[in-house]
């Protein structure tokens, strides 16, 4: 392969870096850095002045949640190829059907486990 196809690469290499320069080197330039002032710096919501603070802290109990979620659903996904060799297994006379039910079952013990501890609950 000569080197001639390699210079569209090159060339979009080179332009990705272009505008990413061009762009950070415009914000730096034009952006709220340098001007400072107060008024337009602070946040604005439908006329109504802003009381407290703007960052609002979570419960604990919503970021469990989300991580229970993200790993009951990666769990999931692992069943998606499972899904598609199945037939192909069962054809080669290869048991897969036990490892996949045990596999599901730590799944349901773990949830049941989530459940009874009392962490799907958002009130106590």
């Amino acid at each position: 392969m000569s080197s001639a196809a390699y210079l569209p690469i090159l060339v979009q290499v080179v332009l990705a870096g272009v505008i990413t320069i061009t762009v950070i080197l415009l914000s730096q330039f034009f952006g709220q850095r340098f001007r400072k002032n107060a008024i337009k710096d602070t946040p604005y919501e439908c006329g109504v002045p802003v009381e407290g603070t703007t960052h609002t802290r979570f419960s604990v109990k919503f970021y469990v949640t989300a991580m229970l979620f993200i790993l009951f659903d990666i769990e999931v996904v692992f069943l998606i190829p499972w899904t598609f060799v199945y037939r192909d297994f069962l054809a080669n006379n290869i048991a897969i059907l036990s490892p996949i039910l045990f596999f599901l079952g730590v799944l349901v013990l773990g949830l049941i486990y989530e459940v009874k501890k009392g962490a799907l609950e958002w009130e106590k």
